[in-house]
């Protein structure tokens, strides 16, 4: 018998969409550094975890995991830092539109790997995405050169954090097997916290002191888009249909755009919105149906 949500599915999930569309936006108002925003955001939603993970008897869990399980998710920790690493600082270069568009390009890029490496065959629905996808993403690119190099090294590092996003995917699917959603996330985005730091300390970023207004920016990316964007949709999966999900996935970058128009004043260029649809419209191609 099929587990009875205690919340609607699909109201959480456009829930997520809306939150995780914040991201770009509440980042772009930070003064900090990259790497400073992607540590606190993962520190901020560490703790606001842990006493869910330490009361659901999240500890427990991961002894039982062993220690190949628990490398495993540490594994993924740092996977998903990489991939805050890259993105975050991707929005200091290119636009809001430019950057959410490139970096949901990870199911291209599960697909590739998902051939070479798990050895399940690209279907010509996949193939055909990956294609145009590709030619979408090209458009764009045109469009951004035409800006200056410094908005295309953007679109790269976005790029970098899609393909960090599509292993951390592929790796989340075979982890979340055994583990519930606050066993799994928890130490992974802990790992992810710890990860950040050390990026932070190597590459001198400063952590500390901020104006107010900044821990409160943190904490606002770390509540929004992390906790009832990531943290809630992957709640959401568990009940939604493929279909829908697969749909969903595009609201971010759709989402992000419009909230840097009416709040950035920031205007997508025609070759961007051009661009834009037809990589959407690959993505969609290339996403699971099930």
């Amino acid at each position: 018998m099929r587990e009875r949500p205690s919340f609607p599915p699909n109201v959480a999930l456009l829930i997520s969409i809306v939150a995780v569309s914040t991201a770009s936006i509440l980042i772009r108002m930070s003064s900090a550094g990259p790497l400073a925003i992607a540590a606190y955001r993962l520190i901020f939603a560490t703790l606001l975890l842990l006493p869910f993970f330490l009361h659901s008897g999240g500890v427990e869990r991961l002894r039982a995991a062993g220690r190949r399980g628990v490398l495993a998710l540490m594994g993924v920790g740092v996977i998903l830092a990489a991939h805050f690493a890259s993105w975050i600082s991707s929005l200091s270069f290119t636009s809001v539109a430019s950057s959410v568009i490139f970096v949901h390009v990870d199911p291209i890029f599960v697909a590739i790997v998902s051939h070479f490496v798990l050895k399940e065959r690209v279907t010509g629905r996949r193939l055909l995405g990956i294609v145009i996808a590709f030619a979408g993403a090209t458009v764009i690119a045109v469009g951004d050169l035409g800006l200056g190099e410094i908005n295309i090294y953007g679109d790269l590092l976005a790029l970098i954090g899609a393909l960090m996003l599509g292993i951390y995917i592929l790796s989340g699917r075979r982890i979340r097997q055994s583990l519930d959603l606050v066993s799994y996330v928890t130490p992974v985005y802990a790992t992810s916290a710890a990860a950040l730091t050390a990026g932070c300390l190597l590459t001198g970023t400063p952590l500390a002191p901020y104006p107010l207004r900044e821990y409160l920016l943190f904490l606002a990316i770390a509540v929004v888009p992390m906790i009832f964007g990531h943290t809630v949709y992957n709640w959401a999966l568990r009940y939604v249909e493929a279909p829908v999900v697969s749909i969903s996935l595009l609201g971010e970058p759709v989402g992000a755009t419009l909230l840097a128009f009416l709040v950035l004043k920031e205007t997508p260029t025609p070759l961007t919105l051009m661009g834009g649809a037809v990589t959407l419209l690959g993505i969609y191609l290339c996403m699971d149906k099930q």
